[in-house]
């Protein structure tokens, strides 16, 4: 059973053109990191021409579909009938993308059947993690 699951999603870039563009995305879950969702974009999406990955919190996103969640760098809040929008903050600004929030809805059941809600922590190898940590401390 794999333990990353990803899932192409388009998103819909606000610009203060009235016009909004549609950028390809990945959303991104890996059970080795159980309370993380990665959200990539690639390089012809971005400002540098770099893939660009944001992470934020599986339950900011789950929150955010139904509510204005987030007070940090990554936002998310319902707009309207089926979008969801994910806001993220940056030194060199701030982008706004629009998601269907069905397509966020079906990669979060599919998160739910690999890691469900309240049993992240059993899938942390913390043994792992400090041994790490000190290893790295000598």
């Amino acid at each position: 059973m794999s333990t990353v699951i990803e899932q192409a999603v388009q998103a819909r870039l606000v610009a203060s053109a009235p016009q909004m563009e549609s950028v390809p995305a990945t959303l991104r879950y890996d059970r080795e990191d159980p309370f993380a969702i990665r959200m990539a974009f690639p390089p012809p999406a971005t400002l540098e021409g770099n893939e660009v990955s944001w992470a934020f919190s599986r339950e900011l996103l789950a929150a955010g579909i139904d509510a204005p969640a987030g007070v940090g760098d990554v936002r998310v809040r319902p707009f309207g009938y089926d979008r969801t929008v994910v806001e993220f903050h940056a030194p060199e600004g701030i982008a706004v993308v629009h998601i269907r929030t069905s397509e966020l809805r079906r990669f979060l059941t599919r998160v739910q059947g690999l890691v469900p809600t309240g049993h992240e922590h059993l899938y942390l190898d913390l043994d792992h993690n400090l041994a790490e940590l000190l290893r790295d401390a000598h």
